[in-house]
């Protein structure tokens, strides 16, 4: 982004400001086909307001969402019906994951919080044998695919916050008052390590400054 003059990045933050929708949730639908259509226990980690565990929960005999912050955890279960088939746990993933094993873990925009080699071989450890592990995550902008890939989310991320909203201001969605920082590691680090814990696993760079990582066990 430092292509562009700090006017038009002030532009641009207060267009997105007025139009805010949650890049992590787009992502949401393609996250769900790469699962089978009924598994039995799934882990949501960093799971925010819970929007995803919910709609794990439509497919699963039972979903943990865990998540570090006491406040989102707590809006979580606001938002979570009775009936659900889903429990939300204050927790860190460095050593606060429910016992396992998961026939599904995902993860998204959270890797980028945790320590990367030892968030994925603990990933792998909690997974069943056959199981899936579905990261959508960020990465630090190095090559040049990555710029050019953001430089193509600009006009569209502008696009699709206008026709979400209806071209109308809009209150930021729930799900996006988590506390966020920076990604700090590149797409090329993330693959080597991803190669090495996590053989024949297939990762892919995405729009909307994302990447998505896809593992069967």
């Amino acid at each position: 982004m430092k292509i562009f003059p700090p006017r038009v990045l002030d532009a641009l933050a207060r267009f997105n400001a007025t139009h805010p929708w949650d890049h992590n949730a787009h992502y949401h639908a393609w996250l769900l086909r790469q699962l089978p259509r009924r598994f039995g226990r799934a882990l949501d980690v960093g799971c925010g307001t819970g929007d995803l565990a919910r709609l794990l929960a439509r497919r699963a005999a039972e979903v943990h969402g865990i998540d570090s912050d006491p406040e989102i955890v707590a809006r979580a279960r606001e938002l979570s019906d009775s009936g659900d088939a889903v429990t939300f746990t204050v927790a860190d993933a460095s050593d606060g994951i429910p016992p396992g094993p998961y026939d599904v873990i995902t993860c998204v925009a959270v890797l980028h919080h945790l320590p990367l080699a030892e968030t994925l071989t603990r990933f792998r450890r909690h997974l069943a044998p056959g199981g899936t592990l579905v990261v959508i995550g960020l990465a630090r902008e190095e090559a040049l695919v990555d710029h050019l890939l953001g430089l193509v989310s600009v006009p569209l991320n502008l696009l699709v916050g206008w026709v979400k909203n209806g071209g109308r201001p809009a209150p930021r969605p729930a799900s996006m008052t988590a506390i966020t920082r920076p990604a700090a590691v590149t797409y090329t680090e993330i693959a080597r390590e991803a190669g090495r814990i996590l053989p024949g696993v297939r990762l892919r760079r995405r729009l909307f400054w994302r990447y998505s990582l896809l593992w069967c066990g």
